[in-house]
């Protein structure tokens, strides 16, 4: 059964700059360059068979094309004691309205997505329960501008974990349409 969730794709420029955030942090577990993304919505297990109703409900979703600016680190957790790192994006308000119609498409299909409130980011790293201060870092960070972007499409990604995390393998891609 595959593991899925809706996210958007980061270029590749953006992901150096973003690479260029790692420290050494007890406790950080830093995500690679091809697990940087932002997700959308995450639907967990779906069966095989429900995969096309999935991806027939997406490409219905009306979105229009929006920039998007990767602007500043926050961390999820206390600073001290980081459960994620992550880099935060600006307009929220385009991101949340994209989740939200997904959200409601996966649930008209009878899929749960995940209840709890939306906060739009790129996780950098995840932390060990013995995690290190990100202090340092939010200080540094803070307020860096790493890029902006057009989101003209969203996906699905399907996620494998592996022996160095997570895989994320892109399912289908969905193309804006108009509103």
């Amino acid at each position: 059964m595959p593991r899925l969730f809706f996210g958007l794709e980061i270029p590749a420029q953006i992901k150096t700059r973003l690479l260029e955030v790692r420290a050494e942090v007890p406790g950080a577990k830093w995500q690679s360059v091809e697990q940087m993304h932002l997700t959308l919505s995450f639907l967990g297990d779906v069966e095989e068979e429900r995969l096309t109703a999935v991806c027939e409900a997406a490409r219905h979703i009306p979105q229009a094309p929006f920039e998007l600016s990767v602007l500043g680190l926050g961390c999820f957790g206390q600073a001290c004691a980081p459960r994620n790192l992550w880099a935060s994006v600006q307009p929220v308000a385009p991101v949340a309205s994209l989740h939200n119609a997904i959200k409601g498409q996966m649930e008209s299909l009878g899929l749960t997505t995940a209840s709890r409130a939306f906060r739009p980011h790129i996780t950098l790293s995840r932390f060990t329960r013995q995690p290190g201060s990100v202090e340092g870092l939010l200080a540094e960070y803070g307020e860096t501008a790493f890029g902006s972007f057009q989101v003209d499409q969203f996906v699905v990604f399907e996620s494998k974990q592996g022996s160095g995390g997570s895989v994320y393998t892109v399912i289908k891609r969905f193309p804006s349409i108009g509103l």
